[in-house]
């Protein structure tokens, strides 16, 4: 079976935005095919508001996420794959998922096309509060 990411997280991103907040992506800036501003990159990762307000021409594709933006009045389009977006989360409380890449789960995690989702938020000290984490 494909990937359930892109599925989630287009789904994630259309609560967020219906709820009239703000949406965050977190972004592994390392992997393979990401096209971000590199100066904007802390510690592997960036943090891109993809509000419809901040960005334009979104595309949150099964293989990637493209849109463009503007980086201190530059306009820049971005590509990211699928597997490097770590969270999506509502910049005004948290709410939102964190992806566990596919490749870290052991396979008897896995399943027969069932996702696997925790309940309870790990803590991070690096991403926001309210997040359920999916296998």
């Amino acid at each position: 079976m494909t990937s359930n990411q892109p599925y989630l997280l287009r789904a994630f991103y259309e609560w967020i935005v219906d709820n009239d907040l703000t949406p965050y992506l977190v972004v592994d800036a390392t992997m393979p095919g990401t096209i971000v501003p590199q100066e904007h990159v802390r510690d592997g990762q960036i943090v891109l508001n993809v509000s419809p307000s901040a960005c334009v021409k979104l595309n949150l594709s099964n293989a990637d996420v493209s849109f463009e933006a503007r980086f201190g009045g530059v306009a820049r389009q971005l590509v990211v794959p699928t597997n490097a977006v770590l969270a999506i989360y509502a910049k005004e409380n948290g709410a939102g998922t964190v992806f566990t890449p596919e490749e870290s789960i052991p396979q008897e995690e896995k399943g027969e096309g069932v996702s696997k989702t925790s309940s309870t938020p790990k803590p991070d000290k690096k991403g926001p509060p309210n997040l359920t984490v999916v296998k």
